[in-house]
Order: C-alpha cells, then sequence, then structure tokens
C-alpha cells in the first residue's frame, strides 16, 4: 500500500497511495459487491459503473441497501421513493423503523465488555463504555422519559459537552420516537434560543458547563437565561459535569444520574418507536451567520439507510473498527461521530481543545483509544503540520489504517503530511456534504487510488454534478455542485417553514427542480471531485470565477502565514475590490517582503487574477460555530451593509474579533474602495 517515494512538493491530483490487494479484498465494498453478484446476477467493470446504476436504477440501488443491511421495519417497502419532482419527495413508503434501533442492533451480538464508546475530556481520563452498558443506559432513560410523559414527536434538546451522557440522551428520545436536537455548551444565550426557541422543546438536558484549553467554563447563568425564554420546557435533566451548585430555576430538575437510578431494562421488554418516513428524527441548525439557522429536519428512514451505505460502504466502518472526528455536539460531524454505532463500530468521542497539553493530543488520544479512522479539519491539520508534528514517530498508531479530512477543502500539502508524518500506508481522504443532507455527496472509496487533495468519488446513490451557469454538466471545469436526483437524507422540511417557501428558495430557486447545494466543484474524468469553497462567496475577477479554496491554498504554504480570508466586493462601473487577510505566526508582521512574497506566490501558483488587492493582517480569522470561515458576512460588511443585518456575534467562535473587521469596514480608504474600486 504504501508509496515507495512522496515528492518534497506535492502537486494536486499527484497519485500518493494505491490500495493493497488484501486491502481491498478486505473493504466493505467489496463484500456488497459480492453479494449484488451472487443475489442479483450483478457486476460491474469499475466503480463508476456501479455509481451509475445507483443514480439510475434508483429503486433498486435502495431496495438493495435495505435487504443487505436487513433493515429492521413494520411493514415492507410498498414504494422506494414517490414518483415525480426532486422536491417534496419521499422515501420508503410502508415501512416503519426507528433509528436508535439500528444504532444499538449490535448489542445483540456483542461479546461481553466489547466497546462501543471510547470518550475522553480534558477533566475525564480515555474511558471506554461496551454495548451492553450503553444499551442499558439508554434503555433505562427511554423508559424513565417515557414515564414522564413524552410521547413521539415531542422535542428534547441538548446543551451538553461531547460526552456519553449526550450520546445517551440522544439515543433514549430517538427511541421513543421524540425529536431530537443539540446545542453545543460554548453557544451564547441568543444562539441557544434562535434555534430551540424555532421548535418549543418540551425537555431540555443540560450541562452545568465545560471546559477548554484548561479552563472551566461555568454556564449556569446562560441555562436560567436560556430557560427565561423557552416556555414551552416542562423539565430539565441536570448534568453536573462540573460539579457546580445546582441553580434556582422555575422548572422541575431531574440529575442525570438519578434517571439512569431505575430498574434495568432488558432488550426484549423495550418497544422501540417505530415510527413512519414522515416523522421527524432530529432537527440540525444552519450556521445562522445572516438571519435565524435554518431548522432542517430529517427522517428516521432516510438517516437509517443513507448511514449504513456511508459509514459501512464509504468509510469501510464496521465491528472492530472505530472512528474520531474532532468536533463539538453543535455540528453535524457529531452526529456522523455517532452514526458510526450503526455499522457496529466505535464511537470515539473528544471534547475540549485540541491543542490542550500539546499540539499533538489528539494522536496521543487516537493512540490510547486504538482510533482506526481519525478525522479533523484541514485548519487543524494544517497548524500540525505548521509546529513540525510528527505523530508517527511519537505515539502508536498501528491501528489506525484511514483518515477523513472535512469540513473545508484540503490542498495537496495535506494529503502529504499524512504520508509523511503518521504513516505512509495510510488510506487518506477527503469528504464534502453539508448539514442539510447529514452525510457527504462526494467521498471515499477504500478500493480506489487517493491522489492529493483530490476527493475520490461521487457518493453511491447520489446524483452529483458540476454544472455551469447555463445547467450544463462541465467536467475538469469548475462549476456549481448540484444534485440532480432525489436523496434519502435531503431534509423532510425546515420546521416551521409551513409552505416551504424557505426551503425551495435554499436549494431549489436557482435550477428549477435540481438541488444546488452552494459549493463550487470540479469533478474530473476519472470520477475524482474537488471542492473550492462557497459559490455564495465566489470571487469573480474580469469575468472569470475563483473558489476562494484556490487561494487559500496558496497563501497557507508561505511560511509565517497561518490562516487566511479573501472577500470580492463589487464595485460601481463593473469594477472589483478584493482585499485579503492573514493571520500570522507570533511575532510576524505583515511586512512589504511578506506582501510581495504572497503576491508572487499566488500569481506564479495560481494565476495573476488570484493575487489580491490589498493584503492585510488580522489578528485572527472569524469562524462560525461549526467551523466555517465567515467570507460571506466579512464580504458584506466591507461592502457598507450594517452588522446587523449581516452577521450575529452568538454564531461567531470568537465574537470579539468582529470588532476588527467592523473598525476595516469603516476606514476612510475602505469606503473609498468600495465605490471607486482598487
Amino acid at each position: 500500500m504504501s508509496v515507495e517515494a512522496i515528492a518534497a512538493s506535492v502537486e494536486e491530483g499527484q497519485l500518493l497511495w494505491q490500495p493493497s490487494r488484501a486491502f481491498a479484498d478486505a473493504a466493505q465494498i467489496t463484500h456488497y459487491l459480492e453479494w449484488l453478484g451472487r443475489t442479483h446476477g450483478l457486476s460491474f467493470a469499475d466503480y463508476d459503473g456501479l455509481w451509475r446504476w445507483s443514480v439510475s436504477d434508483r429503486d433498486a440501488f435502495w431496495r438493495s441497501i435495505w435487504d443487505y443491511f436487513d433493515v429492521r421495519s413494520d411493514g415492507g417497502i410498498e414504494e422506494v421513493v414517490s414518483p415525480g419532482p426532486m422536491e417534496g419527495a419521499r422515501w420508503f413508503a410502508g415501512t416503519r423503523v426507528n433509528y436508535a434501533e439500528h444504532l444499538l442492533r449490535h448489542e445483540a451480538v456483542a461479546a461481553p465488555g466489547e466497546t462501543a464508546l471510547c470518550h475522553s475530556t480534558e477533566i475525564r481520563p480515555v474511558a471506554q463504555m461496551s454495548w451492553q452498558e450503553l444499551g442499558g443506559k439508554v434503555r433505562i432513560l427511554a423508559t424513565r422519559l417515557r414515564a414522564m410523559g413524552v410521547v413521539p414527536g415531542d422535542r428534547i434538546v441538548s446543551y451538553m459537552p461531547n460526552v456519553p451522557e449526550t450520546v445517551i440522551a440522544m439515543m433514549a428520545t430517538v427511541a421513543i420516537g421524540a425529536t431530537w436536537s443539540s446545542a453545543a455548551p460554548e453557544f451564547g444565550v441568543k444562539t441557544v434560543v434562535e434555534r430551540f426557541g424555532q421548535i418549543a422543546p418540551r425537555i431540555v438536558f443540560a450541562a452545568d458547563g465545560y471546559t477548554f484549553g484548561g479552563r472551566p467554563f461555568d454556564r449556569r447563568g446562560e441555562i436560567v437565561a436560556i430557560l427565561s425564554e423557552l416556555p414551552s420546557v416542562e423539565a430539565v435533566v441536570w448534568l453536573p459535569y462540573l460539579g457546580l451548585p445546582v441553580p434556582e430555576t422555575e422548572r422541575p430538575l431531574f440529575p442525570f444520574e438519578d434517571m439512569l437510578a431505575g430498574p434495568a431494562v432488558s432488550r426484549e421488554e423495550f418497544a422501540y418507536a417505530r415510527v413512519a418516513p414522515d416523522h421527524p428524527l432530529w432537527v440540525l441548525f444552519s450556521s445562522g451567520t445572516t438571519g435565524l439557522p435554518k431548522a432542517i429536519v430529517h427522517g428516521h428512514q432516510g438517516m437509517v439507510a443513507e448511514h449504513l451505505k456511508v459509514m459501512t460502504l464509504h468509510c469501510n466502518l464496521g465491528p472492530g473498527k472505530r472512528m474520531f472526528f474532532y468536533t463539538t455536539t453543535g455540528w453535524m460531524m457529531w452526529n456522523a461521530v455517532v452514526s458510526a454505532l450503526i455499522t457496529g463500530a466505535s464511537a470515539v468521542l473528544y471534547d475540549g481543545s485540541p491543542v490542550q497539553g500539546g499540539i499533538d493530543m489528539l494522536w496521543r488520544m487516537a493512540a490510547d483509544t486504538r482510533t482506526t479512522l481519525f478525522g479533523a479539519s484541514p485548519t487543524l491539520v494544517q497548524s500540525m503540520r505548521k509546529a513540525g508534528v510528527r505523530p508517527g514517530e511519537l505515539y502508536d498508531l498501528s491501528a489506525l489504517d484511514s483518515v477523513l479530512v472535512g469540513g473545508a477543502p484540503s490542498t495537496p500539502e495535506t494529503f502529504q503530511w499524512f504520508y509523511e508524518n503518521v504513516r505512509d500506508d495510510l488510506w487518506v481522504t477527503s469528504q464534502s456534504g453539508g448539514t442539510e443532507v447529514c452525510t457527504g455527496l462526494v467521498t471515499g472509496l477504500p478500493t480506489l487510488p487517493v491522489h492529493a487533495a483530490e476527493i475520490q468519488c461521487r457518493c453511491l446513490g447520489i446524483d452529483v454534478h458540476a454544472w455551469d451557469e447555463d445547467g450544463r454538466e462541465v467536467i475538469d471545469e469548475v462549476g456549481e455542485l448540484v444534485v440532480t436526483g432525489p436523496m434519502p437524507s435531503a431534509p423532510l422540511f425546515f420546521w416551521g417553514d409551513k409552505d416551504g417557501e424557505r426551503y425551495h428558495e435554499s436549494y431549489y430557486a436557482t435550477y428549477p427542480g435540481i438541488w444546488r447545494h452552494g459549493d463550487l466543484a470540479k469533478f474530473t474524468a476519472r470520477g475524482g471531485a474537488y471542492i473550492y469553497g462557497r459559490s455564495d462567496s465566489t470571487l469573480n475577477r474580469f469575468g472569470v470565477r475563483i473558489g476562494t479554496a484556490e487561494i487559500y491554498g496558496v497563501a497557507e504554504k508561505v511560511p509565517g502565514v497561518l490562516d487566511s480570508l479573501v472577500i470580492c466586493c463589487e464595485v460601481p462601473g463593473g469594477g472589483f475590490y478584493m482585499p485579503m487577510f492573514v493571520a500570522l505566526e507570533p511575532g510576524r508582521l505583515l511586512d512589504d517582503a511578506l506582501k510581495a512574497e504572497l503576491a508572487a506566490r499566488l500569481r506564479e501558483d495560481a494565476s495573476p487574477r488570484h493575487v489580491p488587492d490589498e493584503i492585510h493582517q488580522a489578528p485572527a480569522i472569524p469562524y462560525t460555530l461549526t467551523g466555517k470561515k465567515m467570507e460571506l458576512p466579512i464580504r458584506r460588511l466591507v461592502m457598507g451593509h450594517p452588522v446587523e443585518k449581516v452577521v450575529s456575534r452568538d454564531a461567531m467562535a470568537d465574537p470579539a474579533l468582529l470588532d476588527w473587521y467592523l473598525d476595516f469596514a469603516s476606514r476612510d480608504d475602505v469606503a473609498a474602495r468600495r465605490t471607486q474600486g482598487a
């Protein structure tokens, strides 16, 4: 599997890895293909043939997923997907399914003590929870919730860190047919109320605080304030994570430990609430940087089928595997990590700073937990790369066989870093999807080669393409990422969007009847893909569209540059103003020499159109609470839009950072640029 030599300077698309015969033969996708041959007489010359069948014979493909994974259901499939338009398509009519039942299905065959959850935080050492313990606690808590009068369709929400108690609360909620939603404890009061206020929750699971960077953060005041804005809440389940005194509240408060103190409930006597395809499973929220967050509702059937497919066939998970991705409970990647359980794999949880105790701490944790699939954002990996971390020399990572880089576009250097500094026989994959679908649209496959920065393939069953402005497919060119056929994990609806107008405007208004995802993408002739950032923050220079990731990939290779953000503002008369902001290593200043080097590298490695009009040193680059660069809000701010219509501070990872960008936007020279151009 190893590559004999990797060039010191890697180019986009360069071959980095080929699966060995043994690795490919053992892959989950190989077993599925063998099953298709035995049971349906189907065979395919390559992955492209398999993918084309999965989107052209949609009913047969998704029925095969249902049958191959033996989905447990009351009633059989009467209709795989409803005929007619993609928008509003409904899946698996005639079935009644429960998502939590499938998350816990492996418990019945797990060996005594076999691990379901590995978990740690800044104040809790690495520990493990068996399938039997996890299942037992879920059933006890679910039974207690039923005794409190919770019925299918009630909303239950969480304001807790990434700890096993949150997983247990989610699974217990879903097991009885209630609808789950979660906010990370670092979210501010306004951010939480904007989310939970839309869905009128009945019960709140809350922790007294969390830790980050070695500091405890008391959230009791925030919880009291949140409850005062949520009149629908009838009770609070309290987790004393920091051990702080319980605050005064008008709502009944039940200690989490007491909720688990009931008698054991066996698998045989517990009844999961199997629900119809239109029943809400959970509500995920968009970032909400420029308006009320979208309340995105998914269904049980769609998530069961999609997560069985993507986590097993594309992520190659199954019993004996362990998945980690650095995330918080406020991001869809938390749901994705928990979904590893649906394959029989273990989920690895961590809460806290990813660099607490050293920038290599996540690798130490990966070694301690025997993680097999390690996931992190490209930004975090870039920090490790620039710090000179060499995890493969420091830790026993022999259990690790794959890496998932997600959350933002990757660079060739990111891929190369894993092979040079972790292991030279890793399957490294970048994937891209979104909160809207809670899965990947373009993803990895363990039987395909790895090319630098390239996402390996389209996801099975997802009819995804790049289109130009006229709605024509483009290959080896950058275009809008679109999905041209229905997918099971598409939202059922947005909560509160009674006429569906907001849902339609979000995805279907640009190309009638076609899902426009909002990303810029390029598909290669060999079937791989590149994502170049959000299309609503596209840089339009002299009639040429540029993805912001193209600039970041070059700028952040320059020594001293930690992070960057670029925007392009249209000005009267057809001109443009394109400033770039850079965050530098401590002690570095943006002098003329560094500006010249950045401009030269962008001109040579990209094109003259990629060179910004100005480069400014910023204290840091602004991100949302879910780790997305705030390109569009900063662009609107610089263009002179009122801040209250541009961005919510509560949606920012570092709200105080907004003041620097406000000061920049209010400068006289910037005002002149946005009216006269650069």
